[in-house]
């Protein structure tokens, strides 16, 4: 329970539930029927093989239970799926199942599939967020505010200003994230030691198995070339770090003591439990808890990247969780944002009234800054 009190809150509940514990098994079996069918395809398994596997197991009710003791037992989840899928299987048939594939076989592609199908959502948030700052930089062009470098007051600027580098930030991010989801993420098919032993054309199945999956066939498996969870875990601090750039300067603008910005008002946000008076930046203190999270996450994972030999020790095992939930975290912080741009306060007067105090550098004409707003405007138009 603390748990949910703790951690849910973060997290997007949709993703949460597009990740859970059957939605797993669900992807370890499509990845399985697809594998069967590709190996009868080439010759591999005899003919009606794939069919006879599918009307078995597709309704098969998985002992999840089983499924976490056995995990704990061989260490991860593939090693109970399998051995409780033939357990379901007529003795003829249990050799055709998981043939000549391996464990990382089965849970890499497993994550992958689950991923690839989740990852539009992001890029759908994202775009979200940049149509909520477009808006906000065609609206405050003219807007004049004082800038700060270094936590201190500095030259006037404009918030249309600020706004554009906020989506320019969250646009680079997206941009290498959809990269990621148009090449399609890498399906894995390698077998025991990554060579496709029992397989004549191991490579030729592969790349048949990857596009019966919608998933992309790399030029090798990569048990322990982690390149592609390298690149994906870290598209996903990247607009991490957009979020949270974003979500810290609202909460600075919001201070009491400033009042420059508000986070859209709410029955029930923003609330103390012992001040009444205060309405705190809650969206930005959800959206910079979900950010730092997902900093931690991708450590983790950058920490495991190298990998020894032909499998991994500890350092494959340790990216499953990092990697479920920087895509949860992401998906709530996102969703938290969408909602923060498209109901920020934006108080002019006073960011004016910051123009026109002692000792602030002198107003500037605005007129130099809209270069920098039209070229945001317009690249995030094509």
């Amino acid at each position: 329970m603390a748990v949910a009190f703790l951690h849910h809150p973060f997290m997007s509940q949709a993703a949460r539930q597009h990740f859970d514990s059957a939605a797993l098994i669900d992807a370890m079996l499509r990845f399985e029927l697809a594998l069967a069918d590709s190996e009868e395809h080439h010759g591999v398994l005899p003919a009606g093989t794939s069919d006879a596997l599918r009307r078995h197991l597709s309704d098969h009710a998985f002992d999840l239970e089983d499924l976490e003791a056995g995990t704990t037992l061989g260490g991860n989840v593939a090693i109970p799926f399998v051995r409780q899928a033939k357990a379901a299987l007529p003795e003829a048939l249990r050799g055709h199942f998981h043939f000549a594939a391996t464990s990382q076989d089965v849970l890499d592609s497993a994550l992958m599939l689950l991923s690839q199908t989740r990852l539009p959502t992001l890029l759908s948030l994202t775009r979200r967020c940049l149509t909520a700052l477009a808006v906000l930089m065609d609206q405050h062009r003219d807007t004049p505010m004082i800038g700060r470098t270094l936590m201190q007051q500095a030259l006037p600027t404009t918030f249309g200003v600020r706004a554009a580098q906020w989506a320019w930030q969250l646009d680079e991010a997206r941009a290498r994230l959809d990269d990621l989801v148009t090449a399609r993420l890498p399906v894995q098919f390698g077998g025991p030691v990554g060579i496709h032993n029992g397989l004549e054309d191991g490579l030729t199945i592969m790349e048949t198995l990857a596009a019966s999956l919608g998933l992309r066939a790399p030029l090798l498996p990569w048990h322990t070339d982690r390149q592609p969870i390298h690149a994906l875990i870290t598209a996903l601090d990247a607009l991490a770090v957009a979020t949270d750039k974003i979500a810290s300067d609202v909460a600075l603008l919001a201070q009491s003591e400033i009042g420059e910005l508000s986070e859209p008002a709410g029955d029930g946000v923003g609330g103390s439990s012992s001040m009444a008076h205060k309405r705190n930046p809650v969206r930005c203190a959800l959206i910079r808890t979900a950010a730092h999270h997902i900093h931690g996450h991708t450590a983790t994972v950058i920490n495991a990247a190298s990998q020894p030999l032909e499998r991994g020790l500890g350092d494959w095992h340790s990216e499953w969780t990092p990697l479920i939930e920087s895509q949860q975290l992401l998906e709530g912080a996102l969703t938290q944002l969408a909602v923060l741009l498209e109901g920020l306060e934006v108080h002019d007067d006073v960011m004016a009234a910051r123009l026109d105090a002692p000792g602030v550098a002198s107003r500037q004409d605005a007129d130099s800054h809209h270069a920098q707003i039209d070229r945001i405007l317009a690249h995030l138009a094509r």
